[in-house]
């Protein structure tokens, strides 16, 4: 089986910081590729992204197939062309380990931020005991206001009867006089 090498390059506007080399070494694992070394490079203003594959034809074939048709989400590619390869080509492994670091180095400070971001929740948090204690404060207050307002009420009440009992007979009056029963 004849072991073939090329180098693919990706172009566009948007190559770098979409994913490409992730999705590259994904599908390059899928298919059991031994060689795969991709790096971002820029030329003329546009981005681009390499990727040195090695293998057998029907996988290296298969590959470029997939780098044809599909691409990471949120990648904007222009044109893909890829030329025989003769230099040294990394291995698939290597570039999964370069892969892990990167990801680590783009996740630690979100995850340190993440943290920080805990901490200030915790110190809101350890003040919930105090505001609980503000509520029964605001609760024995309103309990008493509210006491005070039925009080009131039942003061003012035997008034509100004496003149709903005028306002009855004010009415059997007027219906009298109109002749309405």
């Amino acid at each position: 089986m004849a072991v073939m090498k090329l180098k693919v390059k990706i172009v566009g506007s948007k190559v770098h910081g979409a994913g490409y080399q992730v999705f590259l070494l994904k599908h390059a694992i899928n298919l059991a590729l031994p060689g795969l070394s991709t790096y971002n490079w820029e030329e003329n203003g546009q981005q681009e992204v390499i990727a040195l594959v090695e293998g057998d034809e029907a996988r290296v074939s298969a590959f470029l197939q997939t780098v044809e048709k599909s691409k990471p989400e949120h990648a904007d590619v222009i044109k893909v062309t890829f030329e025989d390869y003769y230099g040294d080509v990394g291995r698939t492994s290597e570039v999964a380990m370069f892969c892990s670091f990167v990801q680590l180095d783009k996740a630690v400070p979100l995850l340190l931020d993440m943290r920080d971001d805990l901490k200030a929740v915790r110190k809101n948090t350890d003040m919930i005991p105090q505001m609980s204690e503000d509520l029964k404060a605001v609760r024995k207050t309103t309990d008493a206001t509210l006491s005070e307002i039925k009080g009131m009420r039942e003061d003012i009440q035997p008034g509100y009867a004496m003149q709903f009992r005028q306002m009855q007979a004010d009415v059997r009056v007027i219906k009298d006089r109109l002749g309405i029963v």
